[in-house]
Parts: C-alpha cells; structure tokens; sequence
C-alpha cells in the first residue's frame, strides 16, 4: 500500500467531519461579514484611502490565520493517536506498507482536508469580495493562495506530527490545543517578556532587530511575513506590517534589511515549520510501540 492510497483513503474519511463543516461554516460567514464591513467601511480597518481588493488580501489574512490552526486541531489530532488507541493501527500495518508510508499518507490526506475547507472559505470569501469590489488582482490572488496552501500545509504537519508522538487522543487534543495557545494566543508577549529580561529587567529605548526574527517563530506572523515579503508593493499600499512589538515600536520591511530582521525571514521560519516537526513526528511514529 502506497502512501497515496493511504491519503486518498484518509483524506475521504476525515473530509466527512462535522466539526470540520462547522468551522468552514462559521469561516464562510465571517468571510462574508467581515468582507462587506471591509468594503463599505475601509476606514475602520486602516485603509482611509479606499478599499482595495489587494487590501482585501491582507485583511483575510487575519481571519486565515485564527481559521487555519483551529482547523487543523480539528481536522488531525485523531489522525494517528486516533489509529493507536482504537488498535486499527496493528491493522493498517499488516498490509504491504511501511510506517513511514502511513505518516506520509496521513500528513497529505488531512493536509488536503484542510486545505478543502479553506478553499471553499476563501472562494466565497475574496469572491465576494471581488464582486463589490468589481476588480481582482489575478497575480496577487494566486500568491496569496500559494502562501496561504502552505501555511494549512505546516499546521497539518505539526499537529499530525503531534498526534504521531502519541497513542492517546485526549493527550493529543492537550498538546495541539497547547502548542495554538502558546505560539498563537500568547506569542505576541514573548518578545517583550525576553527583551526585558535581557535588559536588566528594564525595556529599553530602542528595539534590536533580533526582537523581530522572534516575533516571526509564530506559524501565523511567519504566514504574514512571507506575503508581505511576496507582495511588498501591495504590502505597502495596503498598510501591512510584519511585525509589531506590545512597546508600539514597529519594525516595517522599509526599516529591516537583514535577512533575520526582514519579513524574508517568513519564508524560512514556514520552511522550518514545515520540515522540523515532521521530522521528529516521523521519528517518534517509526520508533513507537505500538
């Protein structure tokens, strides 16, 4: 058995999901509203000039970026951890596969669930969108949905990742939901937190440049980082940042020219993202006992 027949075979049963519905329903109508609020009142949310749909671009983001982890919480936890508590693991591997082709079916089968449901947002979302609008960046729109398929790609790596470390779902649910809360609820803080620390327990008048390359070890501010560093003329008419410190000192792409202190570095935190937690989610699956 091939790690496709593995992904086609997961990604039929885990596209059935209720919860999974429920999110892209909830996803679908905050689209709509917060699209239309956009529109009609773009003053509101930091584009006095006018709405745009490039603007419209890096509004989605914020909504991508909350949509995309709770998603994908839903989506994988059970994918491995659910396999080895029910046993049905044992079952799976006494066909001709191997381990590392289940892991591989099974990141791929619920990485194409999650991005079948974010799809199915951002069409009607930004296709809303572009007919109040009455225009559409064709360029722009295929980038941002590159970045955006990738940044769904490295969630369902990690937490397929974390339920391969894992033959308990319950323990799974804790640590997906713990990573979220950590890199994504309160990351924001941790930059600060360090930066005082470091500094004598006193915040000092300036912001060094590794503040930022921190700021960016969030899956969602690398996801932003990469389309501002993708799109930096349309980042620029739309207002978006990459990256800003709880000080209110901001660090903008015009300011950081080093590659750890650009919003390039997104790239390559996604990257790792991506790479890093796969490879220790393999480890651990290969070498579990099951």
């Amino acid at each position: 058995m091939t790690w496709r027949i593995v992904a086609t075979k997961d990604f039929r049963d885990a596209v059935q999901s209720r919860a999974l519905w429920a999110l892209v329903s909830v996803f679908v109508v905050l689209s709509m509203v917060s699209t239309y609020a956009y529109v009609e009142v773009p003053e509101l949310f930091g584009s006095p000039e006018g709405a745009t749909f490039g603007g419209l671009l890096f509004f989605t983001v914020g909504l991508v970026g909350l949509f995309v982890p709770l998603a994908a919480i839903v989506v994988c936890y059970k994918s491995l951890a659910g396999e080895r508590e029910l046993g049905s693991i044992k079952l799976l591997l006494s066909l001709p596969t191997t381990r590392g082709r289940v892991f591989a079916g099974k990141v791929v089968g619920r990485a194409g669930v999650l991005a079948f449901g974010l799809g199915v947002g951002l069409v009607v979302g930004l296709g809303f969108g572009a007919v109040l609008l009455g225009e559409i960046d064709a360029v722009a729109l295929a980038v941002f949905v590159l970045v955006t398929l990738s940044f769904a790609a490295v969630y369902a790596a990690v937490v397929v990742s974390i339920s391969a470390m894992t033959g308990s779902t319950s323990r799974a649910t804790t640590l997906a939901l713990g990573f979220f809360v950590v890199f994504e609820l309160l990351w924001d803080v941790v930059p600060m937190g360090i930066l005082y620390v470091v500094n004598g327990f006193s915040f000092p008048s300036t912001v060094p440049d590794w503040t930022f390359t921190v700021t960016q070890l969030s899956p969602s501010s690398a996801y932003l980082s990469s389309i501002v560093a993708l799109l930096p003329d349309l980042a620029e008419t739309a207002g978006a940042e990459p990256a800003q410190t709880g000080a209110g000192v901001e660090v903008t792409a015009a300011e950081a020219e080093p590659l750890y202190a650009s919003p390039e570095i997104g790239i390559v935190i996604l990257a790792l993202w991506l790479l890093v937690p796969l490879a220790v989610g393999y480890a651990r699956f290969v070498a579990a006992d099951l």
